[in-house]
């Protein structure tokens, strides 16, 4: 991909937290590739799982350094995405930053206070479901309500691995992940608009 293909591209990336994770490599290549890119974090989450919070500062310097030109826009944007508002509110905040938006991927997720099937509980589930699910869904929603019918969005939602083998003391994670597999490919009108 060169560095001119998304030039004048606008992109949303959330769950872009630390700089070993998958948020970080695809807000990296984006950026690499010449777009404007607002990215979403939420440390409190971070601090409560086994790998920790990283420096968030490094974290957008490192993503500031693969700018293709010194005109490009790396923004970030603390947000939880399981406020009622949140995923809109992230939304609007990247069009106002970046004027539009022509690409918006879904990598949030929570992860941990799961269990196994006769471990859940009502409010695990809705823990799961209401940021991995429900945020994903109301920011795809946002980001078409803002598109409008420009030709060449981008919508990508992250799922999990639980396809690849079975996730026993993560059920949560994995019912609320699954949700986001869409069996087909269709552009954002799709969407009702």
């Amino acid at each position: 991909m060169s560095a001119r293909s998304l030039r004048g591209r606008a992109a949303l990336v959330t769950g872009v937290s630390r700089r070993q994770g998958i948020g970080f490599a695809i807000a990296s290549r984006l950026v690499r590739s010449g777009a404007d890119v607002l990215v979403t974090h939420h440390r409190p989450h971070d601090l409560d799982q086994p790998w920790g919070g990283d420096d968030l500062e490094a974290v957008m310097q490192e993503l500031d350094a693969n700018r293709a030109d010194s005109s490009q826009r790396v923004v970030d944007l603390a947000v939880d995405l399981a406020q009622d508002g949140a995923p809109e509110a992230a939304v609007h905040r990247a069009v106002t930053e970046l004027g539009h938006l022509d690409i918006l991927v879904c990598n949030h997720a929570r992860s941990g206070g799961d269990g196994a099937l006769g471990d859940l509980t009502a409010e695990m589930l809705d823990a799961h479901w209401t940021v991995n699910a429900r945020s994903s869904l109301l920011l795809v929603q946002a980001f078409a309500a803002q598109h409008d019918g420009r030709p060449g969005g981008r919508v990508v939602l992250m799922t999990s691995g639980q396809g690849l083998g079975p996730m026993p003391g993560e059920v949560a994670y994995a019912a609320s992940k699954e949700a986001l597999i869409f069996r087909t490919v269709r552009p954002v009108g799709w969407l009702g608009r």
